[in-house]
């Protein structure tokens, strides 16, 4: 039974590989490049600056390059989960927020491909990958994180339910700022079952919270303008600027 589930996860790895390995060029789906030929490092960096929130996001774009004189030491994407230097407690939520095009999709993307090509944060047992645009498209849809799992990881399907508590999970969320309909902290109901079907937007917040598979890992990218969803409470928040 364990060499199943070992290459269940394996299956896992060879899908997001193939997923994030090459990207399309310009207008053309059909261009087709190797990803880690045009990567960029991101210039990552901790905490929440008041102005990165309120500037409009045009301004934004020139105060990125300048996040890096206001707060300390760049911070690697594979490295976001992991305590810094002055910090205690595990990290188990992190919201990267930054600037429309700054490149956030291609930090998912670089972690991602890494991890499933065996470089990056391998004590991960397996990374659900999902775009806040494809979530929109069932957001009327009635699901538990269960069938939410099978529906954009069909592979994850041979992976029993009991499992999913005991593997190290990684849900990644990208492009709050598109999500419909809006997150609602204050007056979501919970959710603890990983069978209990609720609206996606529901599932989310419970997993944020740590009452659905308090276990998991949680990585959500926002633009600045939809950040503010999310309770400063929940989340370890990281500002992201451009590399320079």
């Amino acid at each position: 039974e364990h060499q199943k589930d070992l290459e269940v996860l394996e299956e896992n790895k060879i899908s997001l590989k193939r997923r994030c390995e090459c990207v399309a060029e310009g207008s053309d789906a059909r261009s087709r490049t190797l990803f880690n030929n045009i990567y960029t490092d991101l210039y990552i960096i901790e905490g929440q600056s008041e102005e990165v929130n309120t500037q409009h996001e045009v301004k934004k774009l020139e105060a990125a390059s300048k996040i890096q004189n206001l707060h300390g030491s760049p911070i690697r994407c594979h490295d976001i989960f992991k305590a810094l230097p002055d910090q205690y407690a595990a990290i188990r939520v992190v919201l990267t927020n930054g600037v429309a095009g700054v490149g956030k999709t291609f930090s998912v993307q670089k972690f991602t491909l890494d991890w499933a090509q065996g470089l990056e944060n391998q004590d991960v047992s397996a990374v659900v990958l999902f775009s806040f645009r494809e979530l929109n498209l069932i957001r009327d849809q009635q699901h538990s994180l269960l069938t939410l799992l099978h529906v954009f990881h069909p592979n994850l399907q041979k992976l029993p339910a009991e499992k999913l508590a005991v593997w190290k999970l990684l849900f990644i969320f990208d492009g709050l700022d598109e999500s419909r309909p809006f997150l609602d902290f204050s007056n979501s109901r919970l959710v603890s079952d990983i069978t209990q079907k609720s609206s996606i937007n529901v599932l989310l917040i419970n997993l944020i919270k740590g009452n659905l598979l308090p276990s998991a890992l949680v990585w959500i990218t926002s633009r600045p303008a939809a950040a503010n969803q999310i309770p400063p409470s929940c989340p370890i928040q990281l500002g992201v600027g451009q590399h320079v």
